[in-house]
C-alpha cells in the first residue's frame, strides 16, 4: 500500500480572511473608478463627471491599500509558530 503524505497547508483561516479583505476592496475600488454614466447625451463631455474626486483619488487608493493587504495577507505567518 502507498502512504499518503499530508503536506501542511501554507494559508491558514486568517491569512485568506485577509486576502478576501484585499479582494474587496480593489473590487470597491475598480467599482468606483468605472463610475456611471457621466452624461445622458455623448456629444457633450463633462469635464466634472470624468475627473471627479472620487475617480481620480479614493477609487486608486482603495486599490492599492487592497494590494497591500494581499501583500500582508500572502506573507503573515501563523500564529502557531
Amino acid at each position: 500500500m502507498s502512504e499518503v503524505k499530508a503536506t501542511p497547508s501554507i494559508f491558514n483561516k486568517e491569512n485568506y480572511k485577509w486576502m478576501l479583505i484585499g479582494l474587496v476592496l480593489i473590487a470597491i475600488g475598480m467599482f468606483l473608478m468605472a463610475g456611471g454614466v457621466s452624461n445622458k447625451d455623448p456629444n457633450v463631455f463633462d469635464k466634472g463627471a470624468v475627473y471627479s474626486a472620487t475617480r481620480i483619488t479614493i477609487a486608486p487608493l482603495l486599490i492599492l491599500a487592497g494590494l497591500v493587504i494581499e501583500i500582508f495577507a500572502i506573507f503573515k505567518k501563523s500564529s502557531k509558530d
